[in-house]
């Protein structure tokens, strides 16, 4: 059986005590193995802190972005293998396994080239000069200079190459050396990443822990971060444990989807709504943060658009990702199963049926999976009266393929105070071509939500869809949502960094920056 190690302080560490199966989800075939512990995880910080930050100092931001792209090109080397890990570890199907393999190499080509734009300097000049004194020759400039400390990212279960990449491009570029801590359930993809990266990074730029975390929160100081995605729950406590670090969070999400009441289900927009709905409801089984949770519909179209989607979800089949024909694969774990059938229950008690009952598996079972084995949920499709007074359509996100539509009169202000009721999103969605509407609409919305994805007649054709997280624009969102913020271009640098206000002759601060 294949020991996972971690890679710490410079060396490779297969650690002690109990171990840890790391399952197929759609065999519980067990796939590798984890130690619990015996880490260093003091020497781990100590390391990074002292080799990595000095060895990042010296690179300009265009060197570190050398780095990152030799990283991209790392993955696209290794592509087969990290999609053949993906579909055995993660449950993926080979769409959503390149999904996640490709999403990661294209964020690191992303901010490569980022790194090239902003040059050979090491200090990023914040907005222009300011006057502050008699002439402006005593001026002042604000700056965003590397932090020097170590950057902890914990990763989420669904997008172990995705996530792990998306924080370390980031981090790299921005000047931070970086601890990451993948979950363990769904880790084999991520420490085949660690593999490929360790001999094309300076030393101590990048450490990778697999298995539990342990002791590795209690080594946070005040000059360190913590970027963390993750359940609600897990965030509440990172918030109490380390109280004194910068910490960015990416919790539950109760996304939503609007069509606007000048669409015709069967239209060009309207086909690009049912198609993102569905997507968002099947692609890596509903486990996306950013999937459809909630869908608000006309209340005139909300039998067409009911049978629309039930029509797209039965031409789907559900089993082992290994087989071609499959589409849905299984959830990632047994917990994660379990977490999933308490939410359709939840649901189930205050909503009607659409399509999939309470996540049964239509026919006699997955495909090509021994009797009994697997974690699996169909495709749900639930029906509440009341946008509004639903609870668990607005209090609970139900991580799996399960979706919940509510009618409405077609006002854009109610549709935005939906979008409210959800406390704080990462992406809602809207689907109109009229631009009053939209505009009332992302007037009253945008303050609850980390991205608004607006899908008209005009882009649908080249639309990436509300579920696909781009490297050039912020990811995140406010309340519920976390209140964290990631990418976003030069924006997913400076929570690597400081922001210092320099004061002086006007000539010494324009040489500092070039």
């Amino acid at each position: 059986m294949q020991l996972l190690g971690s890679f710490l302080a410079g060396g490779w560490s297969n650690g002690s005590g109990a171990t840890q199966a790391l399952l197929n989800p759609a065999t519980e075939a067990v796939v590798a193995e984890v130690h619990a512990g015996g880490h260093d995880l003091a020497q781990a910080f100590a390391f990074a802190r002292e080799a990595g930050t000095a060895e990042l100092a010296q690179l300009t931001f265009a060197q570190r972005g050398e780095l990152v792209a030799a990283l991209a090109k790392a993955i696209h080397g290794a592509r087969e293998e990290l999609i053949a890990l993906a579909i055995a570890n993660c449950g993926n199907t080979r769409s959503d396994a390149k999904f996640d393999i490709d999403g990661a190499a294209v964020t690191l080509s992303h901010y490569a080239d980022l790194g090239a734009k902003l040059g050979a300097h090491t200090l990023l000049g914040d907005g222009e000069p300011i006057q502050v004194g008699r002439t402006a020759r005593m001026s002042g400039q604000h700056i965003w200079v590397s932090r020097r400390g170590v950057a902890v990212h914990i990763n989420a279960f669904n997008f172990p190459a995705w996530g792990t990449c998306e924080k370390l491009a980031c981090s790299l570029i921005a000047g931070m050396p970086v601890i990451s801590k993948p979950a363990t359930a769904t880790a084999h993809v991520a420490w085949r990443l660690a593999q490929l990266f360790e001999p094309l990074l300076p030393k101590g730029v990048l450490q990778m822990l697999i298995g539990p975390a342990g002791s590795l929160l209690d080594h946070v100081t005040p000059a360190d971060v913590v970027a963390f995605t993750g359940g609600s729950s897990t965030a509440q406590m990172l918030r109490g444990k380390v109280p004194h670090a910068r910490l960015n969070i990416e919790a539950d999400s109760l996304n939503a989807a609007v069509l606007g009441p000048d669409v015709e289900v069967t239209s060009e927009v309207g086909n690009l709504f049912l198609s993102d709905v569905v997507r968002d409801m099947t692609q890596k089984s509903g486990q996306k943060c950013t999937a459809i949770r909630r869908v608000l519909v006309p209340e005139d179209k909300l039998a067409e658009v009911a049978e629309g989607l039930k029509e797209r979800l039965a031409s789907f089949k559900i089993g082992n990702p290994e087989l071609e024909e499959v589409r849905i694969g299984p959830v990632a774990s047994a917990q994660q199963l379990e977490d999933v059938k308490a939410g359709i229950a939840r649901l189930a008690a205050a909503t009607e049926e659409v399509y999939g009952g309470r996540g049964e598996v239509p026919g006699p079972g997955p495909l090509g999976v021994p009797e009994g084995k697997g974690f699996f949920v169909g495709p749900v499709l639930r029906r509440a009266s009341n946008a509004m007074t639903c609870a668990p359509l607005n209090e609970h996100e139900v991580f799996g393929p399960v979706s919940t539509l509510a009618p409405y009169s077609g006002d854009a202000a109610y549709a935005a105070a939906f979008i409210a009721k959800g406390e704080g999103c990462l992406v809602s969605s809207a689907y109109s071509d009229d631009r009053d509407w939209v505009q009332t609409f992302v007037t009253n919305a945008a303050p609850w939500a980390g991205r608004l994805f607006l899908g008209s007649s005009k882009m649908a054709a080249m639309s990436p869809g509300p579920g696909t997280v781009l490297p050039s624009l912020v990811h995140g969102g406010p309340g519920r949502a976390g209140g964290g913020e990631e990418l976003g271009g030069q924006r997913g640098l400076q929570f690597y960094m400081q922001r210092t206000a320099l004061e002086g002759d006007a000539s010494v601060l324009k040489s500092l920056i070039g």
